[in-house]
């Protein structure tokens, strides 16, 4: 098993990674976290297909909490039905919250434990690749809005997050790509070595390969768990991690969800790639490298359905990453090298999304 340290002073935590990891959970609730009772957040796919296991890890007295899987359980309806059970099952700030599921059930879960009682300790279980890599370390928590995709949440670091690869085998083909999104930011952002690696494992990858997964995971992890050990609440260099969300998180609001996340953020990587060729910040060889990365580990290179560029320029200027009514970039020069702009037109935006256009 791979372990790797978010170092965050007092609120540090490990990452557990590997086939059978969520063994850990009994060890870790027993000789660390010592919780008087467990609150288990997950959705009806997850429950279906892996909470037996789990629940005999976490004692009878586990409180099970079911969302409907998909972006549109992410509200504050749902936050507020599980405070509801919260409050009927008397849950105290010495209890224990554990998100089990993708990045859904983690945001959601992790905002609720967030806000309850003005903050509870929570343990992270992802079970999809994109939370693995991404959402389920560094303590972004959230839900929707209307206006946007989370635009109300909280930090909040979890106390342990255990990352069992035995549970993405029941991922669809299509979801255990989506994850690799995710994984492609944090390889242009760390720079050649993790990009190459990409490319030269690219067939393991997607076959699956259990030692090659784990590396992917850890990777993908220590790169996160670096940035935000260094900046836990996007002061400054934590920004970086936003890289093909601005027109991303655009994408999945306008499109109603129908892409994955992880889709969506490579598309937006493209069209970023797109503006930072047009500015001459970006070779065009390297964008479309990138590009043909994404492609070769089956991530889509168009949007499914035609876009009104206005109306996504304008979900973008909703975005939280926004200051000042500016649209804030996260562009690449190249690999390794990621900067922040703050002075794209809204002309330059719809340029650049003619590159994913369909």
């Amino acid at each position: 098993m791979r372990v790797v340290k978010v170092d965050l002073g007092k609120r540090s935590y490990s990452i557990y990674i590997g086939p059978g990891a969520s063994e850990n959970v009994e060890f870790l609730l027993q000789s660390e976290l010592r919780p008087r009772r467990v609150v288990v957040v997950t959705d009806r796919r997850v429950a279906e297909l892996h909470l037996g296991e789990l629940r005999g890890r976490l004692g009878p007295s586990a409180l099970i909490l079911q969302v409907e899987p998909g972006e549109q359980s992410k509200t504050l309806a749902n936050a507020g039905r599980l405070y509801d059970e919260l409050a009927a099952a008397r849950i105290e700030r010495d209890d224990l919250f554990v998100t089990f599921g993708g990045g859904v059930v983690g945001d959601l879960g992790g905002f609720v434990a967030a806000t309850w009682l003005r903050g509870i300790p929570f343990v992270q279980i992802p079970t999809t690749l994109e939370a693995a890599v991404d959402a389920s370390v560094g303590g972004k928590t959230g839900v929707n809005h209307p206006a946007g995709k989370n635009l109300i949440g909280a930090f909040h670091q979890p106390s342990a997050v255990i990352i069992d690869t035995d549970f993405l085998s029941t991922l669809p083909a299509r979801d255990f790509a989506a994850g690799l999104g995710e994984s492609v930011k944090h390889a242009v952002i760390s720079g050649e070595e993790f990009l190459a690696w990409h490319e030269r494992h690219a067939a393991e990858i997607l076959a699956r390969d259990a030692d090659v997964l784990s590396e992917l995971i850890a990777r993908n992890c220590a790169v996160k768990a670096d940035i935000v050990s260094r900046d836990e609440r996007e002061a400054g260099l934590r920004a970086v991690l936003n890289y093909g969300h601005t027109v991303g998180h655009a994408l999945e609001h306008f499109l109603d969800y129908e892409l994955r996340h992880g889709e969506c953020v490579g598309l937006g990587m493209i069209a970023a790639n797109e503006l930072s060729c047009r500015r001459g910040l970006l070779a065009v060889p390297v964008a479309e490298r990138i590009r043909e990365l994404l492609s070769c580990l089956g991530l889509p290179g168009h949007v499914p359905r035609r876009l009104d560029p206005k109306q996504v320029v304008a979900v973008c200027r909703m975005d939280k990453k926004a200051r000042c009514g500016a649209v804030n970039f996260m562009l690449a020069r190249g690999p390794g090298q990621i900067e922040r702009v703050s002075d794209v037109a809204d002309a330059e935006i719809v340029a650049a999304l003619a590159a994913i256009e369909s």
